[in-house]
């Protein structure tokens, strides 16, 4: 085969695999509590976003940006929110091949790609509206970036880096722990050049044997300073993300537990989503550590650097969020794929172990698009609780919401489904119903016949966050209703009862339960005026 053909393959049939397997089922699962928080953010005018960044979610209003224009041009379907993921997890598989042919050799950058390709880690997260498929593309682009200049340093090689390591911390800031695998293997790279598979050292980096090579103080110099630079003017463009994500960081993860040992135990089938495929990767992981030698090094340092980094900070800091590192999946494949490529030649065993790998995972990529939510056992049907209330909504119709609070996010469940069946409807008019919900019509078809959110008194858009403020006197509220759809965390056959405080009081004095319709991990029932 010719090597420009080689070299395209070596990309091309990853990406190819990924986009496929990330298309297939892409709005199957419906879009969990994360995902809603991208749309209520992302489809806000830019001002909103902004103002909303200043008091909530700074981290990732980057990639709210991004999908805000996406989505002014695609709209805010399931599908739509979900293919930018898509497509940054299918580049991100070509650059493994890229890097690791660049690294082991052309049969090890294939078989990485496409081990990277079928794993159901990769299909969850390229169908999900999250910025971890663009952290992965990011991170491999810096990576690989870095290896280029490493070999043959310039200013626009450095100034590309630069660019990618901005673009890495505007998607996600943890994933700037990458940047300490980067400093180890440029430290080492300059002391005895890269490890670039196929040529020597002084040939990749362009250099005459002897002459100014690896090991001089000059080539040294000149690497060193050149990532030192780079780095610093990223962290100059990061500097405000980096203050403003601090401030909040404590409202931010509040749901997060401090991290233990046995997390570490569980990160490979929490990041592969699949146990037995997470060991699988593990294994063969290891096993190219140790054959690659020093060419394993760069790959081996991007996977344990961030990892132990991000543990030992959440011993102190509530961080770990497993998620949060998947971006060091593909460097783990580059060392499975050396590995499987590793002499003596053995295409057809590779082979198999690839395909082993797709079956042992084909039940979770099944899983992943039957849920989003975790645990699977626990998830919360939006679409479901929307469809009852749909089915059986009439003109002057109330909604009520419990709770209303924290990160579940039930009223953004309701509406984003609600709206699927309103037609005619621009993503503007339903930014407008999110500033001022108590004043959408009772049931008029510009609304689409969706009921009131009665008890709102300020929308999302004015407090510039992702919640509400309701009614200090919900009775008075409520008054001139005659049916509410109360809709309550959990399954409940008493739903009154599971209301509390004088959102609870208010609902028992004017309404009777008229029907109790349970959706996994949410109940609604429809409420009517005592007579």
């Amino acid at each position: 085969m010719p090597g420009p053909t080689a070299g395209s393959v070596v990309w091309a049939v990853p990406l190819l695999v990924t986009l496929i397997a990330g298309c297939w089922g892409i709005s199957r699962a419906q879009p969990w509590r994360d995902e809603l928080a991208t749309w209520s953010a992302a489809t806000r005018p830019v001002g909103d976003l902004l103002r909303l960044t200043r008091t909530v979610d700074a981290a990732t209003g980057p990639y709210y940006l991004v999908v805000h224009g996406w989505t002014g041009v695609f709209g805010d379907s399931v599908a739509a929110l979900r293919l930018p993921s898509v497509l940054a997890m299918a580049g991100a598989a070509g650059l493994t091949g890229v890097l690791g042919r660049r690294l082991f050799g052309a049969p090890a950058g294939l078989l990485a790609g496409l081990l990277f390709a079928v794993l159901p880690g990769t299909s969850r997260y390229a169908q999900e509206a999250r910025p971890y498929a663009l952290v992965t593309l990011l991170a491999m682009l810096a990576t690989v970036l870095l290896v280029r200049a490493l070999d043959r340093p310039g200013r626009l090689r450095w100034a590309g880096y630069a660019a990618a390591v901005a673009g890495l911390g505007l998607a996600h800031l943890l994933a700037l722990s990458l940047l300490a695998a980067h400093a180890v293997a440029v430290l080492t790279f300059a002391a005895w050049g890269p490890p670039t598979s196929g040529s020597t050292r002084e040939a990749a980096a362009g250099l005459r044997p002897g002459a100014d090579g690896p090991g001089d103080g000059r080539w040294w110099g000149r690497r060193l300073q050149g990532w030192v630079l780079a780095v610093s003017a990223a962290v100059v463009v990061l500097a405000p993300l980096l203050v403003t994500a601090q401030r909040q960081r404590s409202h931010q993860l509040d749901w997060v537990a401090a991290a233990r040992l046995a997390d570490l135990a569980a990160l490979p089938g929490a990041l592969a989503q699949s146990g037995v495929v997470g060991g699988v990767l593990v294994g063969l992981a290891a096993l190219g550590a140790t054959r690659s030698g020093w060419r394993g090094l760069l790959p081996g340092l991007c996977v344990l650097l961030p990892v132990l980094l991000v543990f030992v900070a959440a011993l102190a800091v509530p961080l770990w969020v497993p998620r949060y590192l998947f971006f060091t999946v593909p460097f783990a494949c580059l060392l499975a794929g050396a590995a499987l490529a590793a002499p003596p030649p053995t295409a057809r065993a590779g082979a198999v172990v690839m395909v082993l790998a797709a079956l042992l995972g084909l039940p979770d990529q099944a899983a992943v698009r039957h849920s989003h939510g975790w645990p699977r056992s626990a998830t919360v049907d939006y679409r479901g609780a929307a469809a009852v209330i749909a089915a059986g909504q009439r003109p002057g119709d109330a909604v009520v919401y419990a709770p209303r609070d924290g990160w579940l996010f039930l009223d953004l469940g309701i509406d984003y489904h609600l709206s699927r069946a309103a037609e005619g409807r621009t993503t503007e008019e339903r930014a407008t119903e999110d500033r001022t919900p108590g004043d959408r019509a009772a049931g008029g078809s510009a609304a689409g016949m969706r009921p009131r959110d009665v008890l709102v008194t300020r929308g999302r858009r004015d407090r510039a966050d992702l919640w509400v403020d309701e009614c200090p006197r919900p009775a008075e509220c409520l008054a001139g209703v005659d049916r509410v759809w109360l809709v309550v965390a959990g399954r409940h056959d008493d739903p009154l009862a599971a209301v509390p405080g004088a959102k609870g009081d208010a609902l028992r004095a004017g309404f009777a339960v008229d029907q109790v319709r349970p959706r996994p991990g949410v109940t609604v029932a429809l409420l009517v005026r005592r007579g």
